[in-house]
């Protein structure tokens, strides 16, 4: 039967199936949520910029330039790589409203993607904002 169920359902589908009469699990054992994930990265310092890679080995040009962006103005942030969580990714594009990566947020709300980053880091506006958020890199 489970391999009958293998070809019409999807994994979620088939997982709710099969668990569905398992005991709840204890608030230790439970998952945390993409959203409740991307909030607890918003709450973890003043400056976080989703990206694709990390900051040492960017995965795409535009989160690379945003990275040269910020480090250009000293900036202390927090990466985090969507590509090593894909509902993470998904959601955060529903939570921001914004459909690309990376993004970058400033004391939690969002900046915008690289276009917007680099234009501001242009006018200095950037760097201010680092200032103003506390931000920058001490030696």
């Amino acid at each position: 039967m489970q391999d009958l169920l293998t070809k019409f359902l999807r994994e979620e589908a088939m997982q709710e199936i099969f668990t569905r009469n398992l005991p709840a699990k204890s608030a230790s054992e439970r998952t945390w949520s993409a959203v409740e994930r991307i909030e607890a990265y918003l709450g973890s310092g003043p400056i976080v910029l989703f990206m694709k890679g990390t900051p040492d080995f960017p995965q795409c040009g535009f989160s690379a330039q945003v990275v040269s962006a910020l480090r250009a103005c000293r900036t202390a942030f927090t990466p985090v790589n969507v590509l090593e969580d894909p509902e993470l990714r998904q959601t955060l594009k529903s939570y921001s409203n914004w459909p690309t990566i990376p993004q970058l947020y400033i004391e939690g709300e969002l900046v915008g993607g690289c276009d917007i980053v680099m234009d501001m880091y242009r006018s200095g506006e950037l760097s201010r904002m680092v200032k103003q958020a506390g931000a920058i890199l001490t030696e």
